[in-house]
């Protein structure tokens, strides 16, 4: 018996010419059969209980069905593919024209930076270009501010030495020149306060109220301006004037001082409130010309253009007046102190 199997094997082998193609196609099959096991999709249908009887039916199926079968499964996976595929080329699509929209709005963002950043420089060469203007303006301005105040300076001297044999009387009331004249008035101040030059004879060469013209708001009368022929007279009438002090004309109280331009008597007034802390305390001060203070101080006179140099040194003298009286009383104290320690001693010896 098995050697009639093995005939009829033979036999069958022979007699069947597409047995090896069979054989070639059933290991095909089990090949793609195993690389659609392995497959991700199948795998989640295989674990369904789908995949479990379709297991069981591609067994019980035969050759062309069970082909047929993987022919439907390719397509589907073609077609799933394919969908996955037009999608992902959509989505790549997308992404490319997103990209350049990227693209076009970076290209687009330089060119506006570069645009930016000429405008920064010509706004940064304009701004430089204005400083060095502002520069030139403000030296030329302070060039022409010092030669403003060169020129009003030396108007002023000018101003100053032409009224630098006048004198100035003030306090004398209005219209009494009228009646015996100005030449007459000044004699008779010379003659009543001023004995001692009484017999010089003083030449005048104008005499004139100042203002001209009357002002019926104005509490004070004009002065009066007279014009000498020397110098050296106006500077001993004024030398005496300042031994006197108290210079009168008709028991009226007058003043006599020297005629300066309008800066001038602006920068001498300025003095007066130092000029009166200073005489207060004996320290001898002097306005001199054109707007200077001087005076004594430890038994040196010392001379000052500025108001505020004149009042550290009087801040500096009335501080070490105090403390040199502090340190006075400081010493009395002390000696007192001690005397009267002595004499509770002495008292409790006895």
């Amino acid at each position: 018996m098995p050697a009639l199997r093995k005939h009829s094997t033979a036999v069958t082998r022979q007699t069947l010419p597409g047995h090896r193609e069979y054989n070639s196609t059933r290991k095909k099959k089990t090949s793609k059969m195993k690389k659609l096991k392995n497959h991700p999709q199948l795998n989640q249908q295989e674990n369904s209980p789908k995949a479990v009887n379709n297991e069981t039916d591609l067994c019980s199926l035969t050759d062309l069905e069970f082909k047929r079968e993987i022919v439907k499964i390719l397509k589907e996976l073609r077609e799933d593919m394919n969908s996955n595929a037009d999608t992902l080329r959509k989505e790549l699509e997308n992404i490319r024209r997103s990209q350049e929209k990227l693209e076009h709005s970076f290209a687009e963002m330089q060119t506006e930076l570069g645009a930016v950043k000429t405008r920064m420089n010509n706004a940064e060469e304009r701004i430089s270009d204005m400083e060095d203007r502002i520069m030139e303006i403000t030296q030329s301005g302070q060039q022409t501010e010092n030669r403003i105040k060169k020129l009003e300076s030396n108007i002023r001297d000018l101003w100053d030495n032409i009224k630098r044999a006048n004198l100035r009387i003030i306090g004398i009331p209005e219209g009494v020149e009228k009646d015996k004249g100005m030449e007459n008035i000044f004699e008779e101040i010379i003659a009543g306060n001023f004995p001692n030059l009484k017999d010089t004879e003083f030449k005048i060469q104008e005499a004139q109220r100042a203002p001209n013209k009357v002002n019926p708001n104005r509490p004070t009368p004009r002065h009066i301006i007279i014009k000498m022929a020397k110098v050296s007279d106006k500077e001993r009438i004024l030398k005496a004037s300042r031994e006197k002090q108290n210079v009168t004309y008709k028991e009226t109280p007058i003043r006599l001082s020297a005629d300066f331009s309008t800066e001038t008597l602006q920068a001498r007034r300025e003095w007066q409130e130092i000029f009166k802390v200073l005489k207060g305390k004996n320290m001898q001060p002097r306005i001199l010309y054109p707007a200077r203070i001087s005076f004594k101080i430890e038994g040196e006179i010392k001379f000052f253009f500025q108001q505020t140099k004149a009042k550290r040194i009087q801040q500096y003298k009335t501080q070490t007046k105090r403390n040199t009286e502090r340190a006075s009383l400081n010493q009395k104290e002390r000696k007192e102190r001690k005397g009267g320690k002595r004499k509770k001693k002495k008292k409790r010896k006895n």
